[in-house]
């Protein structure tokens, strides 16, 4: 079992930045998966990013093309935390941020039902 707990959402300006953060609970965090998504009023939820480990011992990250170049996903194993750098925010950023975990590794999983756990989320919202 694995609990996670998202923080860091708020209310910024377009141009700003912001880092979430997800602390997970569970005995083998540093092989999950772990990506965040997120879910505007109305749409579905839609992947964002993830960071998957790989037999090297390092990690693979993955983008969404709608944040490719302004977001960064990095990890800590040793504190069980995953990190969304978000830069140059937009007004469409503006969601709920979901952190999920998966088992499975390769091919990095994008769509949600590919995710066994969730964290409860937090708001971003990008004002203009």
């Amino acid at each position: 079992q694995v609990q996670l707990v998202e923080s860091g959402g708020g209310l910024v300006q377009a141009g700003d930045s912001l880092r979430l953060s997800c602390v997970a609970s569970g005995r083998t965090f540093s092989t999950y998966t772990m990506g965040w998504f997120r879910q505007a009023p109305g749409k579905e939820r839609e992947f964002v990013a993830a960071t998957s480990w790989r037999p090297d011992n390092t990690y693979y990250a993955n983008y969404a093309d709608s944040v490719k170049g302004r977001f960064t996903i990095s990890r800590d194993n040793a504190k069980s935390t995953i990190y969304l750098q978000m830069n140059s925010l937009k007004p469409e950023d503006t969601a709920a941020y979901y952190c999920a975990a998966s088992a499975i590794r390769m091919p990095v999983p994008v769509v949600p039902a590919a995710y066994n756990y969730w964290g409860q989320g937090t708001q971003v919202t990008v004002s203009s």
